[in-house]
């Protein structure tokens, strides 16, 4: 026979995993952005304001990006449903409650599966047509998750040829953008596992690289998680080791406005 909980002890159960989750996040944060200075200094862009008044800002990627994004409502900026749940919606939601005076106007273009090639055959519609002042991209675990499963034939070399494609491309037709990789990062719990590695580090060092040759912020996600796990294990930041849960993508939103903020 099974027993309901008592209603008090739910709630103290909600206000014990409340308690535990919030510690892990803050000082996971508190950890890896004290770490992470040096990782900005790097920029070629340091001493640049990355968000300024009036901007657009736009996040592009995969389903760590899209995160459930409301296609219908798609063309109206800085609302929930078209920015999703995760870290970019989050992201958004600080940026927009901290600058209200601002005029930012934030879209979300992520979409789930897709890889580099993908991005660069909506790139038209989906990045150059919004001019966006700041893009930030996110992309990578797929070029190496559908590979491993049988179903691309792709490579770090293909995965950073095809990223350098796109953001001459993306130079070409706009000049001025402020660009920000960030890093892919996996976890190690669920999907992932041995099979991934090493290869899936010559994907993170190949990104790094792409950010350096663009002059783009580069946000160092893994080395985020890494810090992070730390904390709590892997599962309460991605429990299949690749999509982030709440507080995963609290601390990639919370990383990714520190460091835009500290450029």
């Amino acid at each position: 026979m099974q027993h309901e909980n008592h209603p008090n002890q739910t709630t103290n159960s909600r206000r014990g995993f409340l308690k535990i989750s919030g510690a892990a996040l803050g000082g996971a944060a508190m950890a890896t952005l004290s770490g992470m200075s040096a990782q900005a200094a790097d920029w070629p862009g340091k001493g640049r304001e990355l968000v300024s008044k009036g901007n657009v800002i736009l996040f592009q990627g995969d389903s760590i990006t899209d995160a459930g994004r409301s296609r219908e409502h798609a063309m109206t900026p800085n609302e929930h449903a078209p920015m999703g749940d995760g870290y970019a919606w989050l992201a958004a939601a600080q940026l927009l409650t901290s600058r209200p005076a601002d005029g930012l106007k934030i879209w979300n273009r992520g979409i789930s599966g897709h890889k580099v090639y993908q991005l660069a055959e909506r790139w038209d519609a989906d990045c150059i047509d919004l001019k966006p002042d700041v893009l930030s991209i996110l992309i990578g675990v797929n070029d190496i998750w559908h590979m491993l499963a049988g179903n691309y034939a792709g490579t770090v070399e293909i995965y950073e040829k095809d990223y350098n494609a796109l953001l001459v491309r993306t130079r070409k037709a706009l000049p001025k953008v402020r660009l920000v990789v960030c890093e892919p990062f996996v976890l190690r719990c669920g999907a992932v596992g041995d099979k991934w590695f090493p290869e899936f580090d010559g994907y993170r060092a190949a990104a790094r690289r792409v950010a350096m040759a663009h002059k783009a912020l580069f946000i160092p996600f893994q080395t985020m998680f890494d810090e992070a796990v730390k904390y709590a294990p892997a599962e309460h930041w991605a429990k299949d080791g690749v999509h982030p849960s709440a507080a995963g993508a609290a601390l990639m939103a919370h990383t990714w406005v520190r460091m835009a903020a500290e450029d």
